[in-house]
């Protein structure tokens, strides 16, 4: 019995599914609320064909998790339980401890869940990361940001998906984020945030992740992934390309902070999905996610090397040796699809052009006639993807951008 706690929403969410049920898995799925990922067909195929039992529980609890499989299950049926979401990585991490079986520690676990936890231990680890304040008051965030400098970042400590994460130009605009956040005491999936917010020296320059994976004691690198981020204030992805076109050099740098930092919080099991900025002064840390990578990196990473990192995910969750072997079978890029301006979605053009274009392999659309969208603030406010190939890097961010080109949406 492989268990999964909640999931990402959309194609990436059901991944993990599928390659259980492809392992030959018996798949329970432990959510407070399953109709959440079962609007439409296609979701509900992959839950009718992936999930052998729905199991409700509060999720953000780990002993109520625990409890709600005891209530259904022997403690020696169970061979795995894992998430792909950071809001149950410590959860999923002391259940795994619990009932023996293979997982991330769960204080890195916590660690990595808690922006605030993650500046302390990686910056008394030696590792780079920008400067930074935590305000549990309106005027302690204007006076974190005198202190940092402005611009700054204002951010909460436990969400994901640059949700309520804003560049402050103004000691105004910092007071007002403060409130703003304050005024929304849980996170994405009501889980209870960590009272005030960070205030983030803001950093120029790129930004990159560096995609890993860690097992008995051996960290694995799979590559840098190139990371292209919408307009500010806001710090929404608008597309990814892997592997990295950056020099090796600046690669070397990239990876040796993220591994610091891993090592700095005591990431010992499983994926990691480190954000790393470049600047002036050297890389510094963004964040460290304990899963796997988020947006269509795991596709671009498949589709370049013929990893399925969810596949080796499951295996390691199971207790099974991993299979790391890269191949270098080209590039791929990702592109996200965003709306023009806020309003109701008068028509979508374009969905039988951008499969027309050499390379593209995936396109995901869920928008359509009569949607409220709004101009992107963070990941849930994106349209869609498309994902497409190239011999090199070149040739696949060419491919991608002409394809998310064709994507014409009409906003009344």
């Amino acid at each position: 019995m492989f268990v999964v706690v909640e999931s990402f929403m959309g194609a990436l969410g059901r991944t993990p599914l599928h390659a259980a049920r492809a392992q030959g898995l018996h798949v329970a799925f432990v959510t407070r609320d399953v109709s959440r990922y079962t609007p439409g067909r296609e979701a509900g195929e992959a839950f009718g064909g992936c999930v052998d039992d729905v199991i409700e529980a509060d999720v953000r609890d780990s002993a109520a998790v625990v409890a709600a499989l005891d209530r259904v299950y022997r403690r020696g049926e169970l061979c795995g339980v894992y998430t792909t979401l950071d809001h149950y990585v410590p959860v999923v991490a002391e259940v795994a401890r619990v009932l023996g079986l293979p997982g991330l520690d769960p204080v890195a676990a916590g660690v990595c869940r808690n922006k605030l936890e993650m500046r302390r231990v990686a910056e008394a680890g030696g590792v780079g990361v920008p400067a930074w304040g935590w305000a549990r008051s309106e005027r302690e965030a204007v006076t974190a940001a005198g202190r940092v400098g402005l611009p700054c970042v204002v951010k909460p400590m436990t969400d994901g998906g640059s949700l309520d994460v804003r560049l402050c130009r103004t000691r105004g605009e910092v007071a007002a984020q403060y409130r703003w956040i304050a005024s929304r005491p849980t996170d994405y999936f009501g889980g209870r945030r960590v009272p005030g917010v960070l205030v983030e020296e803001y950093l120029i320059g790129f930004e990159a992740s560096v995609e890993c994976f860690t097992f008995r004691g051996e960290r694995t690198l799979l590559g840098v992934t190139d990371k292209r981020l919408g307009g500010h204030p806001y710090f929404v992805e608008a597309g990814e390309l892997f592997p990295s076109l950056l020099p090796g050099s600046v690669q070397k740098e990239l990876v040796g902070t993220a591994f610091a930092a891993l090592d700095a919080v005591g990431h010992d099991f499983g994926c990691a999905h480190t954000e790393v900025r470049m600047t002036a002064s050297g890389p510094r840390l963004i964040e460290i996610n304990a899963r796997m990578p988020g947006g269509q990196i795991t596709r671009l990473i498949r589709e370049s090397t013929g990893l399925d990192v969810q596949r080796e995910q499951v295996r390691m969750h199971t207790g099974k040796e991993p299979d790391f072997t890269l191949r270098a079978l080209g590039a791929a890029a990702a592109r996200f699809v965003s709306a023009p301006r806020s309003g109701a979605v008068r028509a979508v053009h374009g969905g039988d052009l951008v499969r027309r274009v050499p390379g593209v392999v995936e396109v995901d659309l869920h928008v359509a006639p009569g949607d409220e969208v709004r101009i992107p603030q963070n990941s849930v406010d994106l349209l869609g993807s498309v994902v497409a190939c190239g011999q090199n890097g070149g040739e696949a961010l060419l491919r991608a951008d002409a394809a998310v080109g064709q994507i014409g949406i009409e906003v009344e």
